[in-house]
Parts: C-alpha cells; sequence; structure tokens
C-alpha cells in the first residue's frame, strides 16, 4: 500500500507536469502513436473484414490467420522488428499493427455476418446493389459489434504501446523502463497507474460510443420486445409458487 501511494504521489508532484518528457508530454506521445497504429491497422483489417462478412468467403483462413497473430508474443515481435529495422518508431508501429489486426478483422467479419440474411434479401429484392446492401443495410446494422472490435484494438494497442519505450524514447511506457534502471518504483508504478487511466478513459469513450451507433430502428424493436415479455409471478414470502397458490 505504501508504494501505492508513492505512486501516486509521484503522479501528483508538480515537477512531472511540466517540461519535456513530462507526463502531459509522454501522455500525448502515447495517444499519438496509438492512433497511428489503429489508422493502419483499420485500414487493412475493417475493409478484409467487412468483405468476408459480406461473401461469406475466406471466414475459415481469416479465423485461423487471427488466431496466430494472437499467438505472438509481444516483446519477441517487437525485439525482432527492433533488430530488424533499429530503434527508433520504426519497429513499434508494425508491431503493434500486427497485433492490433485480429480484434478489428474479427469485430468486422461478426458484425456483418450478425445482420440477419432475411434484411439483406429483402434489401436486393428492392433493387438495391451489393455497395448498396453493404453500406445501407449491413454496416449501419453491424455497427455495434465493428465499433466493438475497434475498442478491443484499441484496448489492446493502448496498454501494449507501453513497450515501445524498450526500443524508442516514446510514450508513457518510458516511465516504467527508466524507472526500472534506476530502481525508482515509484516512477514504474505511477507510469503502470497513467497507462490504467487512459485505457478506462478511452473505453468509457468507446462504450458510449458503441450504444449510440446503434440504429434507431434497432433500438425500438428491442424496447418493444422488452415491453411486451410477460411478466414473471412472484412468489409470496413464505409460499412458493405452486399451481394452487397462482389462481
Amino acid at each position: 500500500m505504501n508504494l501505492f501511494l508513492e505512486g501516486i504521489a509521484w503522479i501528483l508532484d508538480p515537477a512531472n507536469w511540466t517540461g519535456a518528457g513530462s507526463i502531459p508530454d509522454r501522455t500525448l506521445q502515447h495517444l499519438v502513436l496509438s492512433a497511428i497504429v489503429l489508422v493502419i491497422a483499420s485500414t487493412i483489417a475493417l475493409p478484409t473484414g467487412v468483405l468476408i462478412g459480406h461473401t461469406g468467403r475466406g471466414r475459415d483462413p481469416a479465423v485461423m490467420v487471427s488466431g496466430g497473430l494472437r499467438a505472438l508474443p509481444t516483446l519477441g515481435l517487437l525485439a525482432l522488428f527492433g533488430l530488424s529495422l533499429g530503434i527508433g518508431l520504426r519497429a513499434p508501429i508494425p508491431a503493434l499493427v500486427i497485433l492490433a489486426i485480429p480484434p478489428l478483422l474479427a469485430g468486422a467479419y461478426a458484425g456483418v455476418e450478425s445482420v440477419d440474411r432475411r434484411t439483406v434479401d429483402a434489401a436486393r429484392s428492392v433493387g438495391m446493389r451489393e455497395r448498396q446492401v453493404v453500406a445501407k443495410v449491413e454496416l449501419p446494422l453491424g455497427l455495434p459489434i465493428i465499433v466493438g472490435g475497434i475498442r478491443s484494438a484499441t484496448l489492446q494497442i493502448i496498454a501494449t504501446a507501453t513497450l515501445a519505450a524498450y526500443v524508442s524514447d516514446f510514450g508513457l511506457g518510458r516511465f516504467l523502463f527508466q524507472g526500472l534502471k534506476t530502481r525508482d518504483y515509484a516512477e514504474m508504478l505511477g507510469g503502470s497507474i497513467l497507462v490504467i487511466l487512459l485505457a478506462l478513459v478511452v473505453d468509457g469513450a468507446f462504450a458510449i460510443t458503441q450504444r449510440l451507433v446503434v440504429p434507431a430502428g434497432v433500438r425500438a424493436t428491442r424496447s418493444r420486445e422488452l415491453r411486451s415479455r410477460p411478466a414473471r409471478p412472484r412468489a409470496v414470502v413464505g409460499r412458493p409458487i405452486t399451481e394452487g397458490n397462482q389462481k
């Protein structure tokens, strides 16, 4: 507990909030790196996942690739790129992109596949082309699950981007590695707490977004279904519910 309080005291120290390498500076670096990785990974994974979900082709290879990428050791992958590309951000960006692709890919094809096929067939029957079916039917209805995949990938990126400081002087992870090198455990714990707080804030923002992107018609249908469900009979205190006392 004393060490935890020391970590909080380190965060609240005004000296750590000013100048280069301060908490705001490192937090901004962490966010920028996470955003760059998310954009690159989304550009690769989301169109591929939507195409797989729409056509139904290539799902098994996509599942295999996603599972294989999830099994890759993060630090080992980062070290491999570091040896190949050198120190700096050239190594962590491709490593983090590879690790972010599986949840994005899974969320994209699962979101499109979750759309009722009868709805898709109805859209085709009224003359919609395949692009219109994807853009106006499958994407809006599958968007909550797709956003869920983006949410999962973002949290993984924020957590894993801490290791970027292993090969570069960048992000909140620098506090952990610097504290480890100097045996300043308050700094290490303070940096860990900052990463956790950042992840919680971003997760909360995505949770709100995930609820807002649910189409109004779907929300209305769910509300009607909940209201139309029959109420369960309440048991009388001391008397079990039986056929006799239900009358």
